[in-house]
């Protein structure tokens, strides 16, 4: 908890700096009213042992997808973003300095999600396109424009700890398969408790983002965030609470 609260300032002094530095030409591309979050919230429904994750933006959800670059470097990721104060733990990485995010992503240039096939037309490695849940664990990166990535690491190292739903990328990050909807304005993801470690306790935020992933450059992210749309919070403080 020490670590996550440590991050917060962090956040805040990364959406300064996001709006103040020259945004990547891809980012321009989507910087529209279907990234401008109304609203965030998540609430535990106990006769199915659930929690229902929404936001609200001031368009029309999910409507807006990435342009495909054709190839994994350069490849755009768009992204509504929760970040919560929940523990590595609690969703299946071993316990390391970072925020635990539940990201809703489309990205067309790959398939991150091997063992799911969220279009349902018998071919698991053609849905990157379609809005699908990662967990993520983000740190600041002030290599990107966004000042965050995905936590990276060490393909030898043994310390680390992925759920069995993992992607197989060097980053911790997992594909859940939980079940996303986009209805109208509003984006929403369906988490059940044992999922989370039966945790229905923690706080949230709401983030719309762009983020890319890079596979030649050195001094870059696999996975950077480029540019932050909009906050709920205004200054991503995660001052939210689960509603019973």
């Amino acid at each position: 908890m020490k670590k996550m609260k440590n991050l917060i300032p962090v956040f805040v002094a990364t959406l300064l700096m996001s709006n103040s530095l020259q945004a990547c030409d891809k980012c321009k591309n989507y910087d529209n009213d279907n990234f401008q979050i109304k609203k965030v919230s998540v609430s535990h429904k106990s006769s199915i042992s659930s929690t229902i994750w929404e936001i609200e933006v001031v368009g029309n959800a999910g409507e807006t997808t990435p342009t495909p670059a054709g190839q994994m470097n350069g490849a755009p990721v768009l992204g509504y973003v929760f970040p919560t104060t929940l523990k590595p733990t609690d969703v299946g990485f071993n316990q390391t300095d970072g925020i635990v995010a539940l990201a809703l992503t489309s990205h067309p240039d790959f398939d991150d999600t091997p063992l799911w096939d969220e279009n349902n037309d018998k071919n698991y490695a053609n849905d990157g396109l379609v809005w699908h849940p990662h967990w993520v664990i983000l740190t600041e990166d002030k290599r990107v424009d966004g000042g965050l990535s995905v936590k990276q690491f060490a393909k030898n190292d043994t310390t680390v700890l992925l759920p069995p739903t993992n992607p197989g990328m060097p980053m911790y990050m997992d594909s859940p398969g939980f079940q996303v909807t986009t209805k109208g304005n509003i984006i929403s993801v369906i988490v059940p408790d044992y999922r989370i470690n039966n945790q229905t306790d923690f706080k949230y935020d709401g983030v719309a983002v762009y983020m890319q992933v890079n596979t030649e450059m050195e001094d870059k992210p696999l996975l950077g965030v480029y540019k932050v749309y909009s906050v709920s919070s205004v200054d991503l403080s995660l001052p939210y609470t689960v509603k019973k």
